[in-house]
């Protein structure tokens, strides 16, 4: 008998097999410990990933709304059409909802009403703003967390004049 099968047949004794088949029980305990904790975590970053996509629609949403209002002095105040710029923009957002003003500063900081004769030493400045919220809803329900959440976004743009 050479070296190399003294030293394999001692590995074939009842006391070896045993302790290398406590290692493959160790590794699959450890395996099975393991594995829903690195689930949940990635459940968690595809849920923080949905919302942040969200949001940014929501955002974008918004300032399609005050794009349209931008563009002159007559879009600024129709504030249903930057609503519905808004709502065409966001529209696989689920429950989204927009709000849109407009308000009027004077060049030299004062506040102006919106009429013309408003800003005597200065000039009128013409913004739109619109304010749109849109539903969240989790993939899972987490407990002591809401299953839902609200994504608000806001966009302010001044009037080409």
């Amino acid at each position: 008998m050479n070296m190399s099968t003294k030293q394999t047949s001692r590995l074939k004794t009842p006391w070896t097999r045993s302790l290398l088949g406590g290692e493959r029980g160790q590794n699959l305990l450890e395996f099975a410990l393991v594995v829903p904790i690195i689930l949940l975590l990635l459940v968690g970053a595809i849920e923080i990933g949905r919302l942040a996509y969200l949001s940014i629609l929501v955002n974008n949403a918004a300032h399609a709304g005050v794009q349209y209002g931008a563009q002159n002095l007559a879009t600024a105040s129709d504030n249903t059409g930057m609503q519905i710029a808004a709502l065409d923009d966001g529209q696989n957002i689920s429950g989204l909802t927009a709000a849109a003003s407009h308000y009027c500063t004077c060049a030299d900081g004062s506040s102006s009403s919106c009429q013309p004769t408003d800003c005597a030493g200065s000039h009128r400045l013409v913004y739109v703003q619109v304010n749109t919220t849109g539903q969240f809803h989790s993939l899972v329900a987490y407990p002591g967390l809401p299953s839902s959440y609200t994504v608000s976004g806001e966009a302010v743009m001044r009037v080409a004049q």
